[in-house]
């Protein structure tokens, strides 16, 4: 893949546009995404948003779990299209040995395989990394699980609510005087995506240009790990200091003044000041330039120690004037800050709209859905969205006759026999 890339990098002339010369930085690497719900396929999501054929393997009875996770349209999912998009489905039954070894088949084609059974499951299969990697030497491997694949918790089930109690963040999260909060979002599935593709694309870096001459590896990545990664110096602190850190609502040490402030209409305006400069820049905001030379919030020290005193200021502030004068004083001012969106509030935002944050594409029954768009940009060979979530097992004859050079007749056997 390296030595091809580099090529088509070569072959482009001064003034043409690169990115129709090399196609997406991804192209030719073929990714096996055998996973369900989260954690893993979004990672091969991801990866097929740059250019990795995907081949979504499914099973034959209900396919992947988020097909039936709703709202629907029409009968469809929507969380399917998002997380399903630029994806081929093959539905395929790994219970089987039939379906094992076709599987088999596929690793010797393939560049990657991203799994997240419960830890052992591929292993009673005989398709754990050792097994695929004596049958094609230059797979990468991801093994997404709630603990990983060792330790004395690595059979246990883990979801993303359990990664983000276990990881430490939940326990910070929320007020003191209630129950720990989980974020809105499936949080530590998202962050074990993210880390999955990472790994993924160091692997094949590794392989491709790197130190692993040519072979492949295996990436055991746990939901829990993703999550404690993100934990900023809760773990320095601790060792150093024996410091515990509770819930506080919406204070951070790091942030003096710092909070979540009503405004007058209801919605609520996010601001926080991690340096004098900026304390500076939201004293002249709210005409109080007094406040920068009092010694009870002259430093960032010591703005902390009277942080609800400093809130209560800002607070104050915040509420007695009209929401437009309370933005344009900080934007004058140069002041960090936002109000708190809604996704109604983000469909209008002229913001995400220059920057093409919301992408549209055209589903066969559901019409037009729009979705959050591709991330990162990048210049040369920036990533999109091809197609829609397929339909369950839209690929499986186009793929077992193209990849794999089995015949009809064969293909009518192994549905016949509930295979695929």
């Amino acid at each position: 893949m390296a030595q091809e890339t580099a090529e088509k990098m070569q072959d482009t002339k001064p003034g043409e546009d690169a990115t129709e010369n090399q196609g997406r930085v991804l192209e030719g690497i073929r990714v096996l995404d055998i996973g369900t719900m989260v954690a893993g396929p979004v990672s091969a999501t991801l990866l097929g948003e740059f250019g990795a054929e995907v081949i979504k393997i499914e099973k034959p009875d209900g396919g992947d779990s988020t097909r039936n996770v709703g709202p629907y349209v029409e009968g469809e999912s929507l969380w399917w299209q998002v997380e399903g998009r630029n994806k081929k489905s093959l539905t395929l039954d790994l219970r089987k040995p039939e379906g094992q070894n076709i599987l088999r088949e596929m690793v010797k084609k393939s560049d990657v395989l991203i799994e997240n059974f419960r830890p052992g499951t591929l292993s009673r299969w005989g398709l754990d990394y050792d097994e695929l990697s004596a049958i094609n030497p230059r797979i990468v491997m991801c093994s997404v699980s709630g603990f990983g694949q060792t330790g004395p918790y690595s059979e246990r089930a883990g979801y993303d609510r359990i990664g983000l109690a276990f990881g430490g963040l939940m326990h910070i999260t929320g007020y003191p005087d209630r129950p720990p909060i989980r974020p809105g979002t499936a949080t530590a599935d998202y962050q074990s995506a993210l880390f999955a593709a990472l790994g993924v694309m160091l692997a094949l870096y590794a392989r491709d240009a790197g130190g692993a001459k040519g072979k492949g590896q295996h990436i055991d990545l746990a939901l829990y790990e993703s999550v404690f990664r993100f934990t900023d110096i809760l773990a320095t602190a601790y060792d150093k200091f024996g410091v515990v850190r509770e819930r506080q609502g919406n204070l951070h040490f790091a942030a003096a003044p710092g909070e979540h402030f009503e405004m007058a209409d209801g919605r609520f305006l996010i601001l926080t000041c991690s340096s004098d400069g900026v304390f500076r820049r939201i004293c002249e905001a709210i005409e109080q330039p007094e406040l920068v030379t009092d010694e009870r919030f002259r430093t960032h020290d010591a703005r902390w120690k009277r942080i609800a005193e400093i809130n209560g200021i800002l607070a104050d502030w915040v509420r007695s004037h009209d929401p437009v004068h309370v933005t344009e004083a900080l934007d004058a001012a140069g002041t960090p800050y936002t109000v708190a969106l809604t996704i109604e509030d983000i469909f209008k935002d002229p913001q995400y709209a220059a920057r093409e944050n919301i992408a549209e594409i055209t589903h066969a029954t559901m019409g037009k859905l729009r979705m959050p768009a591709v991330v990162p940009k990048l210049s040369l060979t920036p990533g999109g969205i091809t197609a829609p979530g397929p339909g369950l097992g839209e690929h499986t004859d186009a793929l077992l006759r193209g990849l794999l050079g089995l015949s009809d007749e064969s293909i009518v056997a192994l549905r016949s026999n509930g295979i695929v």
